[in-house]
């Protein structure tokens, strides 16, 4: 067996034998609208997923379809839009957050511009010349612009895939220092967040970007942008992508049943990985009503791998860098009631009642929230994986935990 821990190339996973939970099946929910914000906790596979997206809908891999999706779901059934797109991908944690706006700016211009120059190359290999495209080194907005005209002119749609779009605005809040005024000064009205943003949701009105999909841990950028880019339909809280990104109990079991039989370990060993499993990593559910909780993905295939290579459990559970982010709890500690929060939720096993979780709140929200029950801030803390949704109780309330032990 192969575990692709630290892996995100969906051809590479697909193609070479790896362990995959196959969620392609999803496909065709996820066209339902042209526009879509899918949240999760850092670690989670999200990379790999937009990945996936990457791969099926490329039109530069239409001849690679059935070595890489025959095997899978959507393989079987694929939708009429595989593979007849132009795929630009963004990923904002590359965007350095360091600095001053006007070089936060600068940074993100230059890999938006080093994307579309990675694309104009690589379809141009493929066989797809995309003429025309003149890259403003000062204003990457231009650049799109400029991009979506040669696009168009060729006949072929975008695809726009946006990987960790809140990542250097959550940094710069947490930096300390001035970093609250740095961050407004992103997502006021001149704000490069909300200018870019208002471009995108231009672009997707006319015949430039015909599909957006966009990842991150928070919805707290959006909303700060408001009108920015308020098109996106927010599926995270839909029960049809709870797994999408975790693994369901059985095929964390199938990999312990794989591993113990390769190892030759009786019952008692898978008996004994799942159970530390489930204590370590298990517990995560991301929507309202019934559903079954999910691993997290990432964790799990650390677990798998120290069990392959020594056939013994891992000394230690968690792989050093996937540990909790103790700066996020740091900067929550500083905000009002944030203290008094973490050490409720210290104690093991405690739930904690909200009336909702917001869907769409801002930094101003948390920085003066004076709610009785702390809605912004245990939302704030569910999107981060610190807290996960456990039930409701009599009064109608979201119940919320820390999800294992991990995060405990």
């Amino acid at each position: 067996m192969k575990f692709p821990y630290g892996l995100t190339d969906f051809r590479e996973i697909a193609t070479g034998g790896y362990f995959y939970c196959d969620r392609t099946d999803r496909i065709p929910f996820l066209e339902e609208a042209k526009s879509q914000l899918f949240i999760r906790p850092r670690r989670f596979g999200k990379s790999l997923l937009l990945s996936m997206l990457e791969h099926y809908y490329d039109v530069a891999r239409k001849e690679e379809f059935q070595e890489i999706f025959g095997g899978l779901a959507i393989g079987k059934n694929p939708t009429e839009h595989r593979n007849c797109f132009f795929v630009l991908r963004w990923d904002f944690s590359c965007v350095d957050a360091s600095g001053s706006s006007n070089e936060i700016r600068q940074s993100l211009y230059n890999h938006i511009n080093a994307r579309i120059e990675r694309l104009v190359s690589r379809y141009r290999s493929a066989g797809y010349p995309v003429e025309g495209v003149r890259l403003d080194r000062d204003d990457a907005l231009a650049s799109v612009e400029s991009l979506l005209s040669a696009t168009s002119a060729m006949g072929y749609p975008v695809y726009l895939l946006i990987d960790e779009y809140d990542n250097f605005a959550n940094t710069i809040m947490m930096q300390g220092g001035n970093s609250r005024e740095r961050y407004e000064e992103l997502v006021h009205d001149q704000g490069i967040l909300k200018t870019l943003f208002k471009a995108v949701k231009s672009a997707t009105s006319s015949t430039g970007f015909d599909r957006v999909f966009i990842t991150g841990v928070s919805p707290v950028v959006l909303s700060d942008i408001t009108s920015g880019y308020n098109i996106a339909e927010n599926i995270y809280f839909s029960r049809m992508v709870n797994d999408l990104c975790g693994f369901r109990e059985k095929e964390v079991r199938q990999a312990l049943e794989g591993l113990c039989r390769v190892c030759g370990h009786g019952p008692e060993m898978l008996d004994e990985g799942l159970l530390l499993a489930r204590t370590y990593y298990d517990g995560y559910r991301f929507c309202r009503g019934k559903a079954e909780n999910v691993y997290n993905p990432t964790l799990c295939l650390y677990f798998f791998k120290q069990i392959q290579e020594e056939c013994e459990f891992p000394f230690e559970m968690l792989d050093a860098n996937l540990a909790v982010d103790e700066t996020k709890l740091e900067y929550v500690a500083q905000l009002p009631q944030g203290a008094e929060t973490i050490l409720t939720l210290s104690e093991r096993g405690r739930d904690v009642a909200v009336e909702s979780i917001s869907k769409r709140f801002g930094l101003r929200e948390m920085l003066f929230e004076d709610s009785k029950d702390r809605s912004f801030l245990l939302s704030y803390l569910y999107y981060f994986g610190v807290l996960t949704l456990s039930g409701m109780d009599e009064m109608g309330r979201f119940l919320l935990r820390v999800p294992n032990l991990v995060m405990q």
